[in-house]
């Protein structure tokens, strides 16, 4: 059995930062991966997802050009679409090796499991180390269809590998994945189904992002099946066929199962280092991302934090400034994230609703983008800007954007929230006209209870 400083299992975009650190301050560092380095964000999220979605949403707008005088014939090189992507996927693959390599730190390709107190084996090598992070992620969860198993359906681990734009997509989910790339094919001239068990699309969100979206949807021709289970998969001659409870069938030759994740922690063993997890399989962690075994760390979506590149990066700021004894916490943060679709959707601290829920005096204000000049002129004017504040200290709790690059925008908030701002001084701030940004300021001054246009030309 070999000895370490630190042992990291997983290549994720915590534990890689984690490992070259440590390593270049020279100290023993061996990393444990299963698979391609980089975990699902380089591999098989954020890096490929979002090439993909660059080729998709250009396509995209260029269709909806023609509101604006504009009548553009959009021919699509599928494979060329998917090559790039790969291309992209594997120049970021090449930069976390080289990275790893140029930090000393010792990758060994295999599957981890714990085979006694902080000790770790995988690909026939056993290392005991005082610190072990666990970087594992999560993986697609597949549901118990009848049928379903035995077929070639994709998920966003093997979405990227087509090389055919497939005539008609059937999505089952209707969470982030699916709608990204269900938009995504849609947008590049497949015909698609989704197929949701709710009775809207994004349903951790507000109900009016939902309306925004399906919308959107509409307009790109996508069909929306709500309130339905799938209770049957047949695949014949390369064509998957749906029954769905409602007694429909729904028929394409590409289905994609996007209904949720699962912890990647079956094969760790955990018991053998009194690691605990909870009833889904997550690992049990404190605000310092300790586990139940002393010694023994959890960052990123294994441990439940929430499933964004950026939080896992966070998560290894705050491990690392820890371990080096400094007081940080999981919770010492205001956390954001995005939705890609488009419009897309920027989502930073709490709604109206958990506010309330947590008893906290809260008000909300909306502005629409169709009273904003910019989304006037370039003709983005479906979707709505929003702002929560706490009535009684005027801080800013949170904010929903959905709109043109809401993605970008949705920085603002989480600045001056850091910075525990008040929504008085995004009233007085002076934003350029004319701008998306622009509106922002306006969205504030709704609170000031006047009759103030957003659009100066209105």
């Amino acid at each position: 059995m070999e000895t370490a400083d630190v042992i990291v299992i997983g290549s994720g975009q915590g534990g890689i930062p984690l490992a070259s650190d440590f390593a270049k301050e020279g100290r023993q560092v061996v990393m444990f991966e299963r698979d391609a380095l980089g975990g699902s964000c380089i591999n098989y999220g954020c890096t490929p997802s979002k090439a993909f979605l660059a080729a998709a949403h250009a396509a995209g707008r260029a269709r909806k050009a023609k509101n604006l005088g504009i009548h553009a014939q959009v021919n699509v090189d599928f494979p060329a679409v998917m090559q790039r992507v790969r291309s992209i996927r594997d120049s970021f693959h090449q930069g976390v090796k080289n990275r790893l390599h140029n930090a000393g730190v010792r990758v060994v390709c295999g599957e981890a499991a714990f085979t006694g107190e902080r000790t770790v084996t995988g690909g026939e090598v056993t290392v005991q180390s005082p610190i072990v992070i666990i970087n594992t992620g999560t993986s697609s969860l597949i549901p118990d269809i009848p049928g379903l198993a035995n077929t070639p359906y994709l998920t966003n681990r093997n979405f990227f590998e087509l090389e055919v734009l497939p005539p008609r997509l059937l999505v089952i989910g209707g969470g982030y994945i699916g709608l990204e790339l269900g938009q995504g094919l849609a947008r590049l001239g497949s015909q698609t189904h989704l197929v949701v068990r709710g009775d809207r699309v994004l349903d951790r969100e507000e109900s009016e992002v939902s309306e925004v979206l399906a919308h959107a949807f509409e307009e790109d021709g996508i069909q929306i099946h709500l309130n339905v289970n799938v209770e049957k998969v047949g695949h014949t001659d390369g064509v998957f066929t749906l029954t769905l409870s409602n007694g429909e069938e729904l028929q394409g030759e590409a289905l994609l199962v996007a209904i949720g994740r699962q912890p990647n922690t079956k094969a760790l063993n955990t018991a053998k280092t009194w690691v605990e997890l909870d009833s889904k399989g997550y690992v049990k962690i404190d605000d310092q991302f300790h586990t139940t075994c002393d010694g023994v760390y959890a960052i990123g979506d294994v441990a439940k934090q929430p499933a964004f590149t950026h939080v896992s990066w966070e998560d290894y700021r705050r491990l690392y400034a820890i371990l080096c004894g400094t007081n940080r916490t999981r919770s010492d943060r205001v956390l954001g994230y995005a939705t890609y679709t488009e419009p897309q959707v920027g989502r930073v601290g709490m709604t109206l609703e958990q506010a309330q829920e947590k008893g906290i005096n809260a008000q909300c204000v909306t502005l629409p983008m169709s009273q904003i000049a910019r989304a006037i002129e370039w003709g983005h004017e479906l979707g709505f800007y929003r702002m929560v504040v706490d009535k009684d200290t005027n801080k800013i709790l949170g904010a929903t954007l959905v709109g043109y690059e809401a993605a970008e925008l949705v920085h603002v908030f989480l600045s001056l929230m850091e910075a525990g701002a008040t929504w008085q001084l995004l009233e007085r701030s002076v934003h350029i006209h004319p701008t998306y940004g622009e509106a922002l300021p306006s969205l504030a001054r709704l609170l000031l209870g006047d009759d103030i246009p957003s659009c100066p030309n209105m």
